[in-house]
């Protein structure tokens, strides 16, 4: 009778510790992520204050200011135009470059 009860002690308070420490990795996957999206705004307010200085950028000048990689800089230039921050002046290519809009100009 005891041994049964230990068992079933045993599981309740494996099961608790098994929750809280599920819960705290999530916890700091939240978080990291969160971190992870500070950065790529800090990475953003870059490009923009970059613009506001030289009026105009293309995807190398994100690659350099950042020290990214292509794909990286398209997304970022993406999700800025995306957001209403810059337009795309050109269709595809090496003539492609951005520029504020004038709603972030103000």
């Amino acid at each position: 009778m005891w041994v049964v009860f230990i068992i079933i002690f045993v599981l309740i308070i494996a099961m608790i510790v098994l929750y809280y420490r599920t819960r705290s990795q999530g916890d700091i996957r939240q978080k990291a992520d969160e971190k992870i999206q500070e950065g790529q705004e800090e990475k953003k307010e870059r490009i923009l204050d970059f613009l506001e200085e030289k009026n105009e950028i293309r995807n190398n000048d994100v690659e350099e200011l950042l020290g990214v990689s292509d794909v990286t800089a398209t997304r970022y230039l993406d999700e800025l135009e995306n957001e209403g921050k810059i337009e795309q002046i050109g269709k595809e290519g090496r003539s492609v470059y951005y520029k504020l809009t004038a709603q972030t100009k103000e």
